[in-house]
């Protein structure tokens, strides 16, 4: 029998995100993620309290404005490690964001609950990645500070999936599609051939990630009766999201299922 201290063994799969969300250490937190089961049924219905204190989080790296963080050049260790460091910690942030989406919003698809499962469990393997080749690079994720945009967009989305969808997914992580040459040639231009590997690898998968959040917040808006392009406007406005700024990896993007109108909406407008 377990013992009285032993927690409660998770009944369905949107009970057992809760664990890793709520782990405060980011080694841990990406390994639960990782070893989360796949054959747990699915309460799609169930309502579920807010167990606070969402996400846990490490007492370091510590939190700072954007604006706060300063970069060193690529042709030095610890400027390859801010680098990579920074990147650590959006893929953190976004086994946070996958995790959460699956306990807080109910009445979705069971297929809505795997996909972002199956999404955490590839961030949690990006975090694994970047965290082990800071350590042979001699530094560790927590050395440096952070900034905490990702999770501020959650807060603000917490009360609507289509925006949380439409926010944060397609937008806020669409834009390290964006980003990821540029990236990738900084670090490999120093020399880190590795670091430059495991951006491909985040690449190839995060353009799925994209994927589905287009495919969910297409279907929300269909559910909903509402214009995608007409209400992503609606929706960048309202949660005052961070504006958009080319060049776009329009390669990537379309992979990621952006239409053709989206992407001319997005040149014309910046949105």
């Amino acid at each position: 029998m377990a013992s009285p201290l032993t927690p409660p063994k998770a009944q369905h799969l949107r009970q057992a995100v809760l664990e890793p969300l709520l782990e405060k250490n980011a080694v841990r937190k990406a390994e639960l993620t990782l070893s989360l089961p796949r054959d747990l049924p699915i309460d799609t219905l169930a309502v579920i309290a807010d167990p606070g204190l969402v996400p846990g989080r490490p007492a370091r790296p510590a939190l700072v404005a954007h604006t706060a963080l300063k970069s060193k050049p690529m042709n030095t260790p610890e400027g390859r490690a801010l680098l990579l460091h920074a990147i650590a910690h959006i893929e953190l942030n976004a086994i946070d964001l996958a995790l959460d989406v699956v306990w807080r919003f109910s009445g979705m698809p069971s297929a809505f609950y795997t996909d972002w499962v199956q999404i955490a469990k590839e961030e949690a393997k990006h975090f694994s990645l970047l965290q082990a080749h800071l350590v042979s690079m001699g530094f560790d994720y927590g050395d440096f500070p952070a900034h905490n945009a990702l999770w501020d967009m959650a807060e603000r989305t917490r009360g609507d999936i289509l925006a949380r969808i439409g926010l944060v997914p397609r937008t806020m992580e669409a834009r390290g599609l964006d980003a990821s040459p540029g990236v990738k040639n900084k670090l490999i231009s120093a020399g880190d051939l590795a670091a430059g590997r495991i951006l491909d690898i985040i690449l190839e998968e995060e353009i799925g990630h994209v994927a589905a959040g287009n495919r969910w917040y297409r279907y929300l808006c269909e559910q909903r009766g509402l214009d995608p392009i007409l209400t992503y406007r609606e929706l960048i406005q309202a949660y005052d999201a961070p504006k958009l700024k080319s060049p776009y990896n329009l390669a990537a993007r379309r992979l990621a299922g952006f239409s053709e109108e989206e992407l001319q909406s997005l040149a014309a407008s910046g949105l």
